[in-house]
């Protein structure tokens, strides 16, 4: 029996999906993804946090050329949209998802982790859109997301040049949140897991669900869904409580 590709485990609410193909850098094939959308749609009861990680000295670096199969103009899209949609349960699935990076994070590799939400890289990694080197063009969000991230110049510079981007110029750029030492990563995610799910499940959902949402809307359409997204949030039964703990904690300093 072959060896899975994606492994989940479960730590109270916390739901770890971990890329399981280090002796190909985690590499995307579409088992692999096929794989990594199972694992989003049996997300247990009670889940609170996602945390995406990588076995091996990688992270995922990128598309299977191994793989690569040559397809017509619509089989392309087709594919392409098949990357969109189980990328779209990362980032719109309604659960904060903290991504550990490693190594090489590279092509969809970097398209999978920008559909997260909060992501720590290891000194070790890398980042690099390799498309153009190879005569193709991004299909698995990198258009959209990456862009938005660092901005289309930049991005347009990466995939025309090839260059490959360290872990201290990729987190001022946005492509990280942290930056911390060699094999630490998951460690970390797994601190910021728990302090995220701390919070109240709504919250956690409309931020997850409505930032990016509300980004892509006009100004004035925006500032409606946020007071329609505060309304929601602000009369749930738990934010009562919440506020009476924080007034009994007022003058007390900030709260970690």
């Amino acid at each position: 029996m072959t060896e899975p590709l994606v492994k989940t485990s479960l730590d109270d609410s916390i739901y770890t999906i971990t890329l399981a193909r280090p002796e190909k850098r985690n590499a995307v094939s579409d088992r692999l993804l096929g794989a990594l959308e199972e694992a989003l749609i049996a997300i247990p009861e009670g889940t609170r946090v996602i945390i995406l990680a990588a076995e091996g000295k990688h992270f995922c670096a990128g598309l299977d050329l191994a793989e690569h199969q040559h397809r017509d103009p619509f089989g392309v899209v087709q594919h392409s949209r098949g990357w969109h949609r189980i990328f779209d349960r990362l980032q719109n699935g309604g659960l904060p998802v903290v991504t550990a990076m490693q190594g090489a994070v590279i092509g969809g590799g970097l398209e999978m982790a920008t559909a997260t939400h909060v992501r720590v890289a290891e000194a070790s990694t890398v980042y690099q859109l390799p498309e153009g080197r190879h005569g193709i063009f991004v299909g698995g969000g990198a258009s959209v997301r990456v862009s938005n991230i660092i901005g289309p110049g930049r991005m347009c510079e990466m995939m025309l040049t090839g260059r490959v981007m360290e872990a201290d110029e990729g987190q001022r750029l946005g492509l990280s949140h942290y930056v911390v030492g060699q094999g630490e990563s998951l460690e970390k995610a797994r601190q910021l897991a728990a302090r995220i799910a701390e919070n109240a499940p709504m919250a956690n959902w409309a931020m997850v669900s409505a930032i990016s949402r509300i980004d892509n809307m006009a100004s004035d359409d925006g500032l409606f869904v946020e007071s329609l997204t505060a309304a929601l949030t602000q009369t749930s039964p738990e934010v009562t409580e919440r506020i009476g703990s924080f007034f009994k904690h007022k003058g007390q300093g900030p709260r970690t």
